[in-house]
């Protein structure tokens, strides 16, 4: 029967580079597993930023739009927002017997005086920084 205490560990902790190494390793990859899971919430862009940043702009018919200049980064965020809008206009417009064009341009007319200073906003087909 051999004698429990005569057990010698592959990794020696007690020599600092090999300890460094199995630390850094477990660290590394505990690090990583982290990144790979949370990376789409930390990296995913929200309206107001778009907004802030200039990726995205609002239009006179209540949808977003990107600004000229703006690259793609926003372009499926502006897609999704507009979806959902669309689907509030038309419920809008269905309570109110207007159209969900007429009901985009209202609620565009209603929101404006709300947007912070430096938002891009589309009038009559020309983008201006508010």
């Amino acid at each position: 029967m051999k004698d429990k205490t005569s057990f010698k560990p592959e990794i020696d902790m007690k020599t600092p580079n090999n300890a460094f190494t199995f630390y850094s390793v477990k660290m590394l990859l505990l690090f990583m597993t982290m990144l790979f899971c949370f990376s789409p919430n930390l990296l995913a862009l929200d309206l107001d930023t778009a907004l802030s940043k200039g990726l995205a702009g609002e239009v006179d018919n209540g949808y977003l739009e990107i600004p000229p200049d703006a690259g793609n980064e926003a372009g499926s965020l502006v897609n999704s927002v507009n979806t959902k809008r669309r689907t509030a206009y038309a419920e809008i417009a269905r309570k109110n017997g207007v159209t969900p064009e007429v009901a985009g341009q209202a609620t565009f007319e209603k929101r404006y005086p709300g947007f912070p200073a430096g938002t891009w906003v589309k009038i009559q087909g020309r983008w201006n920084q508010k």
